[in-house]
C-alpha cells in the first residue's frame, strides 16, 4: 500500500512570476542612464584659435547709494528723486551708458529700491547691479 503526501496536482507552476525581472530591467535602465549621461556630458567642440586682442571699452559707473531713513545719494551728493531721474536722462545720453552700482542698506523700504530702479529702466539705464557686503 503506497501512501500520498501532497496533493493529486502534478501540474506545477502555471504562471511566471514577472515582478523580479521588472525590477531587474529597471536597475539595468536606470544604471544605462546615468552611465550615458556621464560618458558624453557635453557637444564636444575644437574652437578656432585667434591672436586678436580682447579691448573692455571703459565702462562708466555711477554709484546711487540708499540709507536706512530712505535718502538717496548720487556718488556722494544726496539728491531727490526727481533729481535723480534728471540725471539718469543725462547720463541714458551719452555714447556710452553707465552702469548703475546700487547700494542699498539693509534697513531701507523696498519702495524706495522700486523707485530708483524703475526711474533708471526709465531714462533708458537698464544695466543695473547690486552692491553687498560677503
Amino acid at each position: 500500500m503506497a501512501f500520498q503526501l501532497g496533493e493529486d496536482n502534478d501540474s506545477g507552476m502555471n504562471e511566471m512570476n514577472l515582478i523580479p525581472l521588472i525590477d531587474i530591467m529597471l536597475v539595468l535602465m536606470i544604471i544605462f542612464l546615468v552611465t550615458a549621461t556621464v560618458a558624453n556630458p557635453s557637444v564636444p567642440l575644437t574652437l578656432p584659435k585667434t591672436t586678436a586682442d580682447i579691448v573692455e571699452p571703459p565702462q562708466s559707473e555711477v554709484t546711487i547709494s540708499i540709507n536706512a531713513q530712505g535718502e538717496v545719494s548720487w556718488g556722494t551728493e544726496i539728491v531727490s528723486l526727481d533729481e535723480m531721474e534728471k540725471r539718469f536722462t543725462e547720463a541714458a545720453k551719452s555714447e556710452t551708458k553707465p552702469s548703475i552700482q546700487l547700494r542699498a542698506d539693509k534697513d531701507s523700504r523696498y519702495d524706495m529700491v522700486a523707485q530708483v530702479m524703475s526711474r533708471a529702466s526709465q531714462a533708458g539705464l537698464h544695466d543695473i547691479a547690486f552692491v553687498s557686503d560677503n
